[in-house]
């Protein structure tokens, strides 16, 4: 499909939360670890880049050398930002990855195990709602949904 860049973003999205966090899924799948990158560089990005940013600024301006001015704080905010907001592109970047390998089909191999693990869940009859998930051409982020479903705790 021809996705924004903001309908990107949010499928990856959903796609990093669909994802169960079982490290025994890491032997199966390669997705696995990507996604562990992408919770990782989302969840503590953001802080590092606003640290960045203070560190650089504070560093840059002189004051730890008692030689600071506020004309040493403009000249190091420039540098300081560009730095920021590299650091702060890294978890969109990341999510658009995932929203891309969220919206490609299966290969063969792996949408025969996932029809297989369609049926075993229906067979099961588990309290689960499995009319939101595709048997024809399924995508990645049908799998995560699966694997979700699966892994869920049964109450």
């Amino acid at each position: 499909m021809n996705l924004s860049v903001v309908q990107l973003i949010k499928l990856g999205q959903r796609y990093l939360n669909f994802w169960p966090e079982k490290p025994e899924l890491s032997h199966y799948f390669s997705d696995y670890r990507s996604i562990q990158v992408a919770r990782f560089v989302c969840r503590y990005f953001p802080a590092l880049a606003l640290f960045t940013v203070i560190i650089q600024v504070y560093f840059g301006s002189g004051y730890p050398l008692g030689q600071g001015s506020i004309d040493g704080v403009a000249n190091a905010l420039g540098q300081a930002l560009v730095y920021g907001l590299f650091i702060l592109s890294l978890p969109i970047q990341a999510l658009v990855i995932l929203g891309v390998k969220a919206d490609k089909f299966l290969p063969p191999s792996l949408a025969s195990w996932y029809r297989s693990g369609l049926e075993k869940a229906k067979e099961q009859k588990q309290k689960i709602n499995l009319s939101e998930l595709t048997i024809y051409k399924p995508r990645y982020i049908d799998l995560a949904q699966l694997l979700q479903l699966t892994f869920a705790p049964k109450s």
